[in-house]
């Protein structure tokens, strides 16, 4: 698996003034750490981060982090975001070895029409936007795709439902539900009379 080269720079001031000043001139502060080693302060390229997570992987990229000449394999831990403007404020980068599993959150990805659910009234909604795994930085899926086409009005897609490859063990409740169906008040009573009727 080849890794997406970002670099960082290091002595940053530190303090929200610099660090509002460093958003400003389209810069952003973060930290690189990881075990055995001492937590590093870096700044990155808002653009040259927004390339490095464009990929299909995106936030789960695995980057090449060149910090003073010296490259560490490492993921994106966490991203805090402005909470109205949304933009990245600050970025968690933690070193990985891609030997080594790790936690992470995959996003899901829903695909194709629930025909069936869409003409009892109905509308798929999904339970969780993303699925936490523990899997290598090598195996990280970029997401999980759900085809929901064939999903009816009294189906759930659970966790136990949702393929996994090999290398990637999910560390939720296997019957916690990740899609379901919500039906009006009066699309569930249809549902419920037409079953009834085919009971009969």
């Amino acid at each position: 698996m080849s890794q997406t080269k970002l670099v960082a720079t290091t002595g940053r001031p530190t303090g929200s003034a610099a660090a509002r000043r460093l958003r400003a001139e389209g810069h952003i502060p973060g930290v690189l750490y990881g075990r055995g080693m001492t937590p590093i302060s870096v700044t990155v390229e808002r653009r040259d981060l927004r390339l490095a997570l464009s990929g299909p992987s995106g936030a789960n990229t695995v980057l090449a982090l060149e910090v003073d000449g010296k490259s560490y394999p490492a993921v994106v831990k966490e991203l805090q975001r402005h909470p109205i403007k949304r933009t990245v404020s600050h970025i968690d980068f933690l070193q990985v070895n891609l030997n080594e599993e790790i936690t992470v959150s995959v996003p899901v990805r829903l695909e194709g029409e629930a025909k069936a659910v869409l003409g009892a009234g109905g509308l798929v909604d999904p339970a969780v936007d993303s699925i936490e795994v523990v899997c290598t930085p090598n195996n990280m899926p970029s997401d999980f795709v759900i085809d929901i086409t064939d999903l009816q009005v009294d189906s759930v897609i659970r966790l136990a439902d949702v393929p996994m490859p090999a290398g990637v063990t999910p560390t939720g409740d296997p019957e916690m539900p990740v899609v379901t169906v919500l039906l009006s008040r009066a699309a569930a009573a249809a549902a419920e009379s037409a079953g009834e009727a085919a009971a009969d």
